[in-house]
């Protein structure tokens, strides 16, 4: 089974409080430093698997976004644009001022677009995984509806209690995105690393308007637009499968066409046997990943 292995963990001053940050450094004082930017109910550890495929060949910076796991203390302000200023932060602070790799997974890759606008000066290259492009939500729809059409399953866990550890974990393996012959020990760190609370009432720790804001921040005209201005060379890669595991990914061929995306600036690989989970979690493509990043 597939372990995380070791890292250290900092803390970044921000906005509202203290930033946590996963850091697992690079063997040699030489290797590039990549900046990780994860899910919108995920938190640092979900780069787990991308840091061992690393073994040592960069230094990986991944950050509890605000309002997750160990950034949980921090209060806001939420959105998008002020996860881009904590990125930039974290450069500022363990990554030498720049300019580093960015990556980004789901929220996370929108993340990395509005950032790598912002900040071009930190980042010599872009890398999303399975986000970042995007479309406005169909009309009527209010905020709540939206983000359950789009997050579904994700938003309804963030309002349960669990009675144990093996509880959550029980949950997550029924999961058809993350179960079976998906599950490891690297998956069983992360998920758990989300818990909070006490045994008989353990609940996520993501903040609920953190996920809310967030989550209709991605649709803003502004932050769909970040991917069509990044200065530095990018790409994007992209799950063969959907959130549960199901045919229709949240990104294909088509709808990257549809959204207006230059190929040539921004080139595009679907990794097979893929779903939006598995593509950063599972060994396999956890080393694509990694050697995307090192390239």
């Amino acid at each position: 089974m597939s372990a995380v292995p070791p890292f250290e963990e900092r803390s970044v001053p921000v906005e509202g409080g203290d930033l946590a940050v996963l850091r697992w450094p690079a063997a040699s004082p030489d290797a590039p430093v990549v900046l990780a930017l994860h899910g919108i109910t995920a938190n640092g550890l979900a780069w787990g698997a991308v840091a061992e495929a690393l073994d040592g060949r960069a230094t990986l910076l991944a950050p509890d976004l605000r309002g997750r796991a160990a950034s949980a203390g921090i209060r806001g302000p939420w959105g998008i644009g002020h996860h881009a200023d904590d990125a930039a932060a974290v450069v500022h602070a363990l990554g030498a001022g720049g300019p580093v790799v960015l990556t980004g997974h789901s929220m996370g890759a929108y993340v990395s677009t509005v950032t790598a606008v912002r900040y071009p000066e930190l980042f010599s290259s872009v890398l999303l995984i399975d986000g970042g492009v995007g479309f406005p939500p169909p009309p009527g729809l209010d905020g709540d509806a939206l983000l359950t059409a789009v997050l579904g399953p994700a938003m309804q866990r963030l309002s349960m209690t669990f009675a144990s550890r093996q509880a959550y974990r029980a949950f997550w393996q029924a999961h058809p995105a993350v179960g079976g012959g998906l599950w490891s020990d690297a998956v069983d760190a992360y998920l758990q690393r989300d818990l909070v609370g006490e045994e008989t009432a353990l609940r996520s720790s993501c903040v609920l308007d953190a996920v809310r804001t967030d989550g209709l921040g991605v649709f803003d005209p502004d932050h769909l637009g970040a991917v069509h201005k990044l200065p530095t060379p990018s790409r994007l890669l992209l799950a063969e499968r959907g959130l549960l595991n199901e045919p229709q990914p949240l990104l294909d061929a088509s709808r990257v066409a549809a959204a207006g995306v230059d190929t040539l600036r921004l080139p595009f690989e679907v990794i097979p046997n893929t779903n939006h989970y598995s593509i950063l979690t599972a060994p396999g493509p956890a080393g694509r990943i990694a050697d995307a990043l090192i390239l």
